[in-house]
């Protein structure tokens, strides 16, 4: 799951991201109204937790903007102002749910999980190619019936791939949907994983699944 944080209070932005990576959630995340636009007009967010107030756009604004241009993105206000006004301001223009700081970490988490769940899926719940399954509900992953164990990261990197079977994805591509764009590891690190995948999922199989486009990236076909 990819989620956007903005947030301009720059420890408490640091805090919420720092724990929602520890859930294995990816996130991009900014500290203004102008970056956000950026963000949320650039890439497709599985949900955003967004400030109401902030510099450059008030997140207000943003999410009028964002349900205009037909954007259902689930979002969920961050406010320090707890006057019903606000709340309802926040609801009447989309939010789907509204958290007053201070807060709880595990009633932000429980709320995230919320409005994420109402989100209209269109993934099927069985990506396949050949013989290699993904069930995305049970989060398990068979080749000819044999169980592969997956780290985290190794199971974005397959879904992402699966999700967009028989097109070529670059690294940047990669990167950015699995890692996020502040990354700041190694640039090999897409190659250092396709490696791990290959390992499990092609290592002693006649058929090749994981495929390498030489000065292009990598794409996943049977």
């Amino acid at each position: 799951m990819r989620i956007l944080l903005v947030e301009d209070e720059f420890d408490l932005r640091q805090v919420i991201k720092k724990r929602l990576q520890k859930e294995k959630y990816v996130i991009d995340d900014c500290g203004n109204g102008l970056d956000a636009e950026d963000y949320i007009d650039l890439t497709d967010y599985d949900a955003i937790i967004l400030d109401g107030m902030l510099p450059g756009r008030d997140g207000f604004d943003i999410l009028k903007n964002m349900r205009k241009k037909g954007n259902h993105t689930p979002v969920l206000m961050l406010t320090a102002r707890d006057s019903v006004e606000y709340r309802v301001k926040g609801l009447d223009y989309g939010a789907d749910d509204y958290l007053v700081k201070p807060f709880s970490f595990d009633e932000l988490l429980a709320r995230l999980r919320a409005i994420m769940r109402r989100k209209p899926v269109y993934v099927a719940k069985d990506l396949v190619v050949d013989d290699l399954k993904m069930d995305t509900n049970a989060k398990t992953v068979t080749r000819g019936g044999d169980t592969i164990d997956l780290s985290g990261k190794e199971y974005m990197l397959l879904e992402f791939l699966l999700q967009n079977k028989n097109m070529v994805l670059s690294r940047e591509q990669i990167q950015e949907r699995v890692w996020g764009y502040d990354f700041e590891g190694g640039s090999n690190i897409v190659d250092v994983y396709i490696r791990y995948l290959r390992r499990k999922i092609d290592y002693g199989r006649t058929k090749k699944l994981i495929q390498t486009v030489r000065g292009v990236g990598y794409v996943i076909r049977g």
